[in-house]
């Protein structure tokens, strides 16, 4: 068969891969796009979009649950209807993957190819039996969600069919105490499932500092979720009853937890396994993360990687930013590059934890001379008003430049709280300068100043 020569190939339709092949056609070049699935990824089919459309209906019930602490009587209980909150979800999904279908089809620079991409050699791919090749591949593939072998032929939901169930779950047994684990613990929780999280390590999110992992433990106990720490998930198995059983060994102990459904959150696994990349010389680490330089491109000059497989940051904001730092390089001044980027991200509990440079045990580890400084938001007048008083504030700074090496905003509104301190990292100033500035009153960004007067 034919080899169709293009100018790109673009593997993934992520939040990378999408907005590269509309820039590559912008530029006039003839472009080759694949895509096994749904256009958008994991972010709008089954990651950001859906799950936050979730936890945002979990919100609205925990806010009419509570109501009466506001003075507010609601005399009935409130039911859920999970069916219509998947379907709310739906909507907004649709609307993301409808939009870029257009996009694809309407732009006749883009060549789009619906099926699983492999190399079958240097700079060649096969999709649906057609052979395409091009001087400047990109590998957008994303991952998928680790299951274990031991799981593999029992019945579990993983973060995709989890947001499928129709009818809400009598008791959700959750492997996995990171950030899948706990936005669906605490939204099913809501929702009115019992829950019960088994997490291996001593803590929940255990690279967070000590202090953050047991304030978010404490807000999702206080709802009436269950931890098993110092846990790890052995097997699993089902009676004819329905039931699920989770096997586990706690402190070398075996125990066991029974419940009505299993969602395995122990992670996700690149799917650079599933291209054949060994086809193409492009080489992998020992997890199947493609190994890129600070400009992401391989080990083979032309072919890049971005988003999830590359091991550079499992996030939406840094698939993008790959984008960006690609655009930047093929097209612009070639200025950008992966370790300029801080590390930032948020923990979509209620409330949230935003999150950006290092935790204080990074900061002890790589030897900085520093001072942390708190403050609670029992506190601020806000949280109060407001009837959310749950978490602190918190900011690292470096006692030889004054610059702040980190932050994290646990508490209402801590997700968009922290790009405040992103700003000033990425500016590469010294804290006085959010410390003297003048923030509207009342809101709870204004006890940053307060707090930064400790220093």
């Amino acid at each position: 068969m034919k080899k169709q020569q293009f100018d790109a190939i673009i593997i993934g339709s992520g939040q990378a891969g999408t907005p590269l092949a509309f820039k590559f056609a912008e530029e006039g070049k003839n472009v080759a796009f694949i895509e096994k699935d749904k256009f958008g990824g994991t972010c709008v089919n089954n990651g950001c979009t859906p799950t936050k459309a979730y936890v945002a209906s979990a919100k609205r019930i925990n806010d009419i649950k509570t109501a009466s602490e506001l003075g507010i009587e609601i005399s009935e209980t409130v039911p859920v209807d999970l069916e219509k909150i998947k379907e709310r979800k739906d909507k907004l999904v649709n609307e993301s993957v409808e939009g870029i279908k257009r996009g694809v089809e309407e732009n006749e620079k883009i060549t789009f190819f619906h099926g699983e991409a492999k190399f079958i050699g240097y700079k060649t791919v096969e999709v649906n039996k057609e052979t395409l090749s091009a001087e400047k591949i990109f590998i957008n593939v994303g991952g998928r969600p680790h299951v274990p072998e031991a799981f593999e032929k029992n019945d579990y939901l993983t973060n995709e069919s989890i947001l499928e169930l129709k009818e809400i779950p009598d008791h959700l047994i959750i492997a996995g105490g990171s950030y899948l684990g706990l936005e669906f613990g605490q939204m099913f929780r809501r929702f009115g499932s019992k829950v019960s999280i088994i997490e291996k390590n001593s803590r929940i999110i255990h690279w967070e500092d000590k202090k953050v992992s047991e304030e978010i433990q404490e807000i999702m106990e206080d709802e009436g979720v269950s931890f098993y720490l110092n846990a790890e998930c052995v097997s699993s198995e089902k009676n004819r009853e329905e039931e699920i059983t989770l096997h586990f060994k706690q402190n070398g102990e075996k125990k066991q937890v029974k419940g009505s459904h299993l969602l395995l959150a122990l992670g996700r696994i690149p799917n650079s396994d599933l291209l054949q990349v060994d086809n193409s010389n492009i080489k992998t680490d020992d997890k199947n993360f493609i190994g890129v330089n600070d400009f992401l491109e391989t080990s083979v000059e032309g072919i890049y990687a971005l988003g999830d497989c590359n091991g550079q940051g499992a996030f939406t904001h840094t698939s993008y930013n790959d984008y960006e730092i690609l655009v930047n390089n093929l097209f612009g001044d070639k200025s950008r590059k992966v370790s300029d980027r801080i590390k930032t991200y948020g923990l979509f509990i209620d409330p949230p934890l935003g999150r950006v440079g290092l935790t204080a045990h990074e900061a002890e580890e790589s030897g900085y001379d520093f001072k942390v400084v708190e403050y609670p938001m029992s506190k601020v007048a806000r949280a109060k008003e407001r009837g959310n008083i749950k978490g602190f504030m918190q900011a690292i700074i470096d006692n030889d430049t004054n610059k702040i090496l980190g932050a994290c905003v646990l508490g209402i509104g801590g997700d968009e709280i922290i790009n405040g301190f992103t700003n000033i990292m990425y500016a590469d100033v010294a804290y006085t300068v959010i410390r003297d500035g003048v923030f509207p009153h009342p809101t709870v960004s204004e006890l940053i100043p307060t707090m930064l007067e400790k220093v």
